[in-house]
Order: C-alpha cells, then structure tokens, then sequence
C-alpha cells in the first residue's frame, strides 16, 4: 500500500457534470424488497466500519455479510483494499485522495442499499466530515446509515500488522500512515462501538445484527431463535428508574408467573404481552408475521 501519491491533486468537492438529470426508474424500494432474498422486506441500508488499519474492520464486515446471506437477507462488503484494486485505483493516500475515496464509496454504498442490499463498507475513513457526509448523502436519499467504530487500541492494530504496514511506517517507509503520523478522528456518536480487542469476532457480529433489528432493518427470526426479555445488567438501573415514573396494578403470584414465562423466552417472538396487532394476525392468519409468515400454534 502506498500512501501520498505524486500527482497533482483536485478538490473533490467541485461539480464538473452539466446539463444531467436525476432519472427515477420505475422500481419502488417496496417492490425491491419483495423479490431480494428469501425473507421478503426492503432492508436496504449501509451499515459503515470505521477504524484503524488492522482494527478488524474487514474481518467483522466479511462475517456479517456471510451470516445474511447465508439466512437469506443480501449483503455486500465493500472492502477498502478491493476497492483500491479498481474502482478507486487511481486514488493515493493524500487528504485530497482520502476525501475523494470515502465520497466514491459513500455514493456506490447508497446505490448498493437502494437496491435493497445490505453494504457493509469498511474503511479507515479517518476524517469525521467525511463519514459526515456519506451519512448525509444516505439520509437525503432516504436509507438507514449506520456508523460502527471498530474502537480497537493502536498498540493492537501494531501487534497485529497483518499486512505489515505499521512495521514500514515506523521505519518511515510510509509516510502519512494513519494512526502513526496522519490523523484519525474517531466518531462522537457511532451508532455502535465494537472493542474488537477485547471481543471475538462472534460476539462483534452478534452486536452488529442486534442492532439491525433493533432498527428494524432485519427480523428477529433472522437473529435470535429465542427472544427473552430480562434487563441487560447495565440497564437495570435506568430500568428501575422509568418504572417508578409509571403507573402500577398489583399482581397475584400467578401473573407473577407468566412475567417470568416471558421473559425467559417462552412467548418468543412476542416482546412481552400481546398488542392488537399481534392478536388479529392470530385471529385471522393463526400465525405472528416478523419478517416473515411463523409457524405458531395458537390454542384458544
């Protein structure tokens, strides 16, 4: 990987294309979902890893997609490396190279996610306005864009140094290396953050995909076979806290059993008692619809 490259360098930002129009196809985002993937639902969104080289971006972003589309749910990952390879190959390491990169990726990420795709783009993205702006550019168009910081210590990617990078920059083989002598501005409010030192692969991958349910882009079913409702332990408080601002009803022993019913998991994929909603799907389907149709049997 080379960095700074020797040619002359163009502002990213300026508009060169004239006389264009945007063509809207004929398509709809709702019809897409229909027929991408064997669970039916639009899904499209961009899920965007961010971090140092060797923080585990790629190998998190890689796990991911092979866990959706092996439960039916298209998913792409858009490695930095592959996209150096062509797309991007006449692209250096400058800031104005830098910026230019994460703007090309940020468009072919939101075209992939309005195809009803799951992108999974995983690059060192160091500068916080440009991970700003592909946001932007997502939310302007409509798509879920989702920032994870892959929060993985410098002195880990380091030890890592898969591709032996760190290695050359430390000996300034490589000039303006993030992370060594180039700036990384990490993100003020992720949408998640993985300690990838810390955590195996599985369990960054399960973080990521309880997240996407709990934006809705993917069905419980596609997650968890067993939804159980207790309280995360460091929730508990906070928990506590909104319950005494609620209203109560005393319960007898026997309610007190069926709380517990639920919240192990027995009810799943219920999230606890059941809305209208839920109790007309079995009143007229005899089944619960997440995603997808459920076998459920309903006793009355």
């Amino acid at each position: 990987m080379a960095e700074n490259s020797p040619r002359k360098q163009q502002k990213t930002d300026v508009v060169k294309s004239t006389n264009v129009k945007f063509q809207k196809g004929h398509v709809s985002r709702k019809k897409r979902g229909q027929v991408m993937g064997s669970l039916g639902g639009f899904r499209g969104c961009t899920v965007w890893f961010t971090g140092l080289s060797g923080a585990g971006k790629t190998t998190i972003s890689f796990a991911v997609e092979e866990y959706l589309n092996g439960k039916g749910i298209p998913a792409y990952g858009l490695d930095g490396d592959n996209i150096r390879t062509g797309l991007n190959r006449n692209l250096g390491f400058s800031p104005q190279d830098r910026e230019e990169n994460i703007r090309r990726i940020g468009e072919v990420a939101k075209l992939f996610a309005d195809g009803g795709i799951v992108a999974l783009t995983s690059f060192i993205s160091p500068y916080a306005k440009d991970r700003i702006q592909a946001r932007r550019a997502h939310e302007d168009a409509g798509l879920p864009f989702f920032e994870v910081f892959i929060d993985t210590p410098l002195e880990v990617c380091e030890e890592r140094d898969v591709k032996g990078l760190y290695k050359k920059a430390r000996a300034g083989l490589i000039k303006g290396f993030t992370g060594i002598d180039a700036a990384y501005e990490p993100p003020v409010e992720p949408d998640l953050v993985l300690k990838a030192g810390e955590f195996g692969v599985h369990e960054c991958v399960r973080k990521v995909l309880k997240m996407l349910e709990k934006r809705n882009v993917l069905p419980f079913s596609a997650v968890d076979d067993v939804r159980e409702l207790f309280v995360p332990d460091d929730q508990i408080e906070t928990a506590r806290a909104d319950a005494a601002s609620l209203h109560s009803v005393n319960i007898t022993k026997l309610d007190l059993q069926w709380v517990q019913v639920l919240a192990e998991g027995w009810a799943t994929p219920l999230r606890g008692f059941m809305r209208e909603s839920e109790y007309l799907q079995c009143l007229h389907f005899g089944t619960l619809q997440d995603g997808q149709l459920l076998a459920l049997c309903v006793s009355w």
